[in-house]
């Protein structure tokens, strides 16, 4: 949000820097992220002086130049070579002196230097409007009234007045402090001053031609309505006043009423919108609902299908304004209007917030409702908009307000303990102070006692209706800093649980980001067409919209989005990873089931000019699951087949009867429905099991063995239902102390072997970690790993 300093102190006199100011925002609550010198005139006609040309002579080289002398109230006078036809003794000017950069309205800056202009010495520029930023014009030079004082600052003749732009990082409970009137009252309390707010007592109707009757239906979603007719007005470029406010924060100036509207939204934190009184259709205005799919064309000129919970501002015939979000282009203040319907609302936050997320609109308004408005401020904010709208563009009020307010929202009754106070701000504050911050806040103290206070806190505090909240606002004001360290510090110790979830998680992190890997991150939100299992599913009671109605019940989908992503994008060869949570109903309940995932497609080498390319397989990805495996030390684990409608083969990693991970390639079908063309590989982890599987993990050291370790190949002819891991764990379940690796280097199937038979070549690594094994131990253990092939296997040594 961005707060003009110049603006600022028109509500509160003070001779605070604006650097000063800042801290004591930040140090309030209203944190300011950036403070920024801005000035109406690039420049600020910094250096540039008034002067008189005391004498005016023709170049002597030069038939459109001339020669001056210029008095700029010091000792000696400058002469300065002008080119402009209009330069004459006697006038008034504007100076710029030598070393002053000038700042023209086209074109860099440029530095003001002595010099010679065709033999003749130049010792300062007289200027034109342009060449200063003033105006447009380059006729010629500016020439000034008699009364502008010789040597005196241009910058004070034309009164150019530096501004401050505070941009706050508002948290979204500071509803109150959505606007200079709301920051005022902050800064206010904390210097003990007051606030002075525009005076509206000059209000009054000039005529009742024009009554505009008023409609609520729906008092649950419009809390007030406050509005009020303006005839004969014109409509036209707003004042250079209004015009810079607006443009200091931000604001495009749009026309004098639109302008207005805007500068009381940001004055006192008010939404206003203005109709075009003579669209309004049967002469009066209802402010309800519509029917479902209504269409309507809002102020960008785009068709919108509306909702039956979309509150909206209509005529007797038709929707005009988006209550509260955005107006209708139809209704809106245009070139030729002459007479306007004035609004000023309170709605509720809730209906404004559904509307704007349904529609994806985020005004300045719809940031004010959802978060909570005054409903006190409706019409001292319309007879604020009323004036100025007739001072800037003329017309008469022919209304009397009309105030639609059935439920008058009452200041919130609040106890205040002191002992309560002192209690959570951890120091004692005296019950003085206490009640000094109370009413400098604008809260009102109806009774007090030794033991505390009864407040009622005003409406447009709408974040402050506990006790809590009012010891919290008195902590602000008191200061933050001001709360002394304590010298001792209590603490207990506490033994964070093994494994550290955070540790265990970072190791596969950097694991896999370190061979390659991205980390992703996806919502828990998700479609419900991604749904495995509809019973158990947790739908979305209030979704934002049909993409988002359902909690997810697997890391896959939200993965292949990320992958269908970038490869629309070009972006085909991908390893993704993601730590995520999944959700499902269990009995009355819920669970929630702490997954992690792996992701594989693409290339797993891109061509150069060494080596031709490789597609990435499924075995790719087994060895990014062994890697994390062998990385945590999980042991136990038996290999099998997985079967499921998301893979096309997989295989899963039991530990006892329970499924640690399953990985496979993911099936066509499923590809289908996100346009991927490419395999995708994928593995998925019970991550929650997994930290169980290293929770008795003890990290001891070991010695390198000094004995050198044997290989010894094997190539046999096996049964192809025999998978490698079989192989694997009969030897390691047969041999221990021996064998430290198992792998396989070679398989062929082909018609050149008998029918159902497949080859395996496997490496086995043996060492002993006492001794060097001589021939005789590794022929033993290979004889009796030939033995036990073929007793449990059928397999046949391939001589």
């Amino acid at each position: 949000m961005k707060i003009s300093y110049n603006w600022l102190t028109r509500f509160i006199h003070t001779d605070k820097t604006p650097e000063e100011i800042s801290l004591i925002l930040t140090g309030t609550g209203l944190e300011v992220e950036s403070l920024e010198k801005v000035q109406r005139i690039p420049g600020g006609l910094e250096g540039l002086v008034i002067g008189f040309v005391k004498e005016c002579w023709q170049h002597p080289n030069a038939d459109r130049l001339k020669v001056t002398k210029v008095d700029i109230g010091q000792s000696e006078d400058l002469q300065i070579v002008c080119g402009a036809p209009n330069v004459g003794a006697g006038q008034k000017v504007v100076v710029a002196t030598v070393g002053t950069t000038v700042h023209p309205l086209s074109g860099e800056p440029f530095k003001i230097n002595k010099s010679k202009i065709r033999g003749e010495v130049s010792e300062g520029m007289i200027c034109a409007e342009d060449e200063i930023g003033l105006g447009e014009s380059h006729a010629g030079i500016m020439v000034l009234a008699d009364d502008a004082v010789r040597g005196s600052s241009a910058r004070e003749y034309f009164n150019i007045k530096d501004d401050y732009l505070f941009e706050i990082g508002l948290t979204p409970n500071r509803a109150d402090a959505a606007s200079h009137l709301g920051v005022a009252r902050d800064l206010a309390a904390f210097l003990r001053a007051s606030v002075t707010v525009p005076d509206v007592s000059a209000f009054k109707p000039d005529n009742l031609e024009k009554p505009v009757p008023v409609e609520v239906r729906n008092d649950t979603a419009c809390i007030r309505y406050s509005s009020l007719s303006i005839t004969g007005l014109e409509v036209k470029e707003s004042p250079s006043w209004l015009k810079e406010k607006l443009q200091v924060i931000g604001l495009r100036p749009v026309n004098n009423i639109v302008d207005v509207t805007n500068y009381v939204l940001h004055e006192l934190g008010q939404p206003l919108h203005a109709f075009d009184a003579d669209e309004i259709k049967g002469g009066k205005v209802i402010v309800g609902n519509c029917a479902e799919a209504t269409p309507f064309v809002t102020l960008d000129n785009v068709e919108r299908k509306l909702s039956a919970e979309d509150l909206m501002i209509c005529n007797a015939e038709a929707p005009m304004c988006i209550a509260g979000v955005f107006g209708g282009a139809a209704s809106g203040v245009k070139a030729a209007t002459k007479n306007i319907f004035l609004e000023s609302a309170c709605f509720n936050p809730v209906s404004v917030r559904k509307t704007s997320k349904r529609h994806g609109l985020k005004t300045d308004a719809s940031f004010r409702f959802e978060r909570g408005t005054d409903p006190e401020i409706t019409v001292y904010a319309l007879k604020r908009a009323a004036l100025l709208i007739k001072e800037v563009a003329g017309g008469e009020i022919s209304s009397e307000i009309d105030d639609f307010y059935p439920s008058p929202v009452a200041p919130f009754p609040v106890s205040v303990s002191y002992k309560n106070v002192n209690r959570l701000i951890g120091e004692p504050i005296q019950p003085e102070t206490v009640k000094e911050i109370i009413k400098a806040l604008g809260i009102t103290v109806i009774s007090e006692s030794t033991e505390g206070l009864e407040l009622e806190v005003p409406s447009y505090k709408v974040d402050v209706s506990r006790e809590v909240d009012v010891i919290e606002e008195v902590l602000r004001i008191y200061g933050y800093n001001n709360i002394a360290i304590p010298a001792q510090i209590r603490a207990s110790l506490n033994y964070a649980p093994k494994p550290d979830k955070e540790a265990v998680q970072n190791q596969v992190a950097d694991l896999l980001s370190a061979n390659g890997f991205f980390e992703i991150l996806s919502n828990s939100l998700t479609k419900s067409a991604y749904t495995e299992n509809a019973d158990t599913a947790v739908k979305i009671l209030n979704p934002l919209s049909s993409d988002l109605d359902t909690m997810r019940q697997s890391l896959l989908y939200s993965g292949l989005e990320a992958i269908a992503y970038n490869q629309n994008h070009k972006n085909a060869n991908l390893k993704l990873y993601e730590f995520g949570r999944i959700y499902e109903k269990s009995g009355e309940g819920y669970r929630e089931n702490q997954r992690f995932a792996l992701f594989i497609t693409g290339q797993k080498q891109i061509a150069q000019w060494n080596h031709t390319p490789q597609q990435a397989s499924f075995y790719n990805l087994k060895a990014a699951v062994d890697a994390i495996v062998r990385r945590l030390n999980v042991g136990g684990l038996t290999e099998t087949a997985f079967t499921s409608g998301h893979f096309v083969q997989a295989q899963q990693y039991l530990r006892g009867d329970k499924p640690l991970a399953y990985f496979g390639t993911v099936s066509k079908s499923i590809l289908k429905k996100l346009d991927i063309e490419k395999e995708v590989f994928y593995a998925d982890f019970d991550w929650d099991l997994l930290l169980k599987a290293i929770k008795k993990n003890k990290i001891t050291y070991k010695e390198v063995s000094r004995f050198p370790a044997v290989r010894r190949d094997l190539s046999m002819l096996i049964n192809k239902d025999i998978s490698f891991s079989q192989l694997k764990q009969l030897t390691l379940r047969s041999e221990k102390n021996l064998v430290k690796e198992v792998s396989v280097f070679d398989v062929y199937e082909g018609d050149k072997l008998p029918a159902g038979k497949k080859s395996y070549a496997v490496s086995f690594l043996l060492q002993d970690e006492e001794k060097t094994l001589t021939d005789k131990q590794i022929d033993s253990v290979m004889n009796k790993l030939i033995l036990i092939f073929g007793k449990e296997l059928g397999a046949e040594i391939r001589k």
